[in-house]
Parts: C-alpha cells; structure tokens; sequence
C-alpha cells in the first residue's frame, strides 16, 4: 500500500476514491490568481467504465494498493474493500492470490502461512511457558493477534492466515 497527493497525479495513476479504483485520463495543476491551487481531473472508474470530472485539494492523500501479475507483470489496482483482511498478514513484494469474477479483481487471499516480526508486546516474565498462557502482539503490519508468554517484541513468527493465529517462532 503507498499514498499519493493529489498534486503528483499523472495519466494513468490509479488510486482509490470514495472506496472505487479510479484511474486518472486527464489531469490539469490550476493556480488561479486569487485562492488556492487545485487539480482538477478526469477519473475513470476501473470497474464500471464510468468517467468523472472532479477538483482535488493538492495536498489531499489518496490510498493506492496495486499488486503485480508475476507472469505478465500487469498492474492490478484493488481497493481498500478488496485488500483489508489480506493486510492484516500481507507486506510489500509477498505473493499473493487475486480473486476475479467475470473478469473482475475481487478479493486478496493470503498465502496460508506467512511471516511476520513482532514490533510490540509486553516481555514474558521468567518461567513462562507456551501452556502458561497468551498475550497480545502487534506484528510489522499493524495487525494484533495472541502469542504465547515466551515471545518477544523482535521475534519473528508463523501465523496461520486462515485463523489468525501464531503457529511458531521462526
């Protein structure tokens, strides 16, 4: 996932607008003599086709979540909607598997294993074992899930994407 300000639209930037993938046709930097400088631009709906005219803030920030065809290398632009379960398990350049309907990118599915290093969680106290218990832990995407005591902020471990739960220290 990256952000881009309005201001740095191009032909063919994708992004997410009001929970649709757009693609930008045309785009025009205006700054007129009296007030603030604006963008205004073209957006095509990837999905339904359907092309709008709006006026962006330059500074507004807009989500962009594209992910790589391996074997054609094609761009897939997805939405938040799309992506948001996948993010809780996925970090940039790891495969994946897109979902279509007719044609259409629905959905992200993880692999079933990943891993992912602990960025927070309280230190287990001496003596603690995988039987004595759990405590949270915040891996390096965000997402928070129950670890065994023995567990250290740093560690790197397995989860199982299809229950969300920690399967191993790596």
């Amino acid at each position: 996932m990256a952000q881009i300000m309005a201001g740095d639209f191009r032909k063919g930037v994708t992004f997410e607008l009001d929970s649709q993938v757009m693609v930008i046709v045309d785009f025009q930097h205006v700054k007129p003599g009296k007030g603030a400088a604006f963008v205004r631009a073209k957006v095509k709906n990837v999905i339904t086709g359907g092309v709008i005219e709006r006026t962006f803030n330059p500074s507004e920030k807009y989500e962009l979540y594209y992910f790589m065809d391996q074997e054609t290398f094609e761009q897939i632009p997805l939405n938040h909607s799309q992506v948001e379960d996948a993010l809780n398990y996925v970090k940039e350049n790891m495969d994946v598997t897109i979902s279509f309907y007719n044609g259409a990118p629905f959905a992200v599915v993880p692999p079933n294993f990943v891993e992912l290093q602990i960025t927070h969680c309280e230190p287990g106290a001496k003596g603690d074992t995988a039987q004595g218990g759990s405590k949270p832990a915040t891996l390096e995407t965000g997402y928070v899930i129950q670890v065994p005591l023995f567990v250290n902020e740093g560690d790197t471990i397995r989860v199982d994407t299809r229950t969300g739960e920690y399967m191993s220290r790596i």
